[in-house]
């Protein structure tokens, strides 16, 4: 009788310790995730300031266990024709990324789409003539396609 007492206490305070852990472990990431998360990826040039400058202190941001990675433009140039637009796509890639893990992304594609095209934009609006000009229809196309098959 001891034995199966013994038994049974042994396997319930297993159950709770493994349970505690388990709880633990989720409360690590900061309830506000998905606020940050939304912060990071609107359109405006705040919420991209915003991201970059976490960005470029991800350690700051650990606990919230975003996904930074990025391929970048994908299978497109990141630099077309010149055109720095690898940061845009690494912002894209985030919104991305962090919305699938979520579970929210289908709700949120137009606005990180449309994100990615008002960053290209803000990159376009450091030229001038023809040359502004070609990066606006390069933006345009980036954006068709990510809004396509992104």
């Amino acid at each position: 009788m001891h034995r199966r007492l013994a038994t049974a206490l042994a396997a319930s305070t297993l159950a709770l310790i493994t349970v505690a852990a388990t709880a633990t472990a989720a409360d690590a990431v900061p309830a506000d995730k998905p606020q940050v998360l939304s912060s990071w990826t609107q359109t405006s040039a705040s919420s991209y300031n915003l991201w970059a400058a976490a960005r470029a202190n991800q350690a700051a941001w650990s606990t919230y266990e975003f996904d930074w990675s990025t391929d970048y433009c994908s299978s497109s140039p990141d630099n077309p024709f010149g055109f720095p637009f690898a940061i845009s796509c690494a912002r894209h890639d985030f919104g991305y990324r962090n919305y699938k893990a979520a579970g929210s992304f289908s709700a949120n594609k137009a606005r990180l789409d449309s994100a990615l095209y008002e960053d290209l934009k803000r990159v376009c609006a450091n030229y001038s003539g023809a040359t502004k000009s070609a990066c606006d229809g390069t933006a345009w196309t980036y954006y068709q396609a990510v809004k396509a098959f992104g």
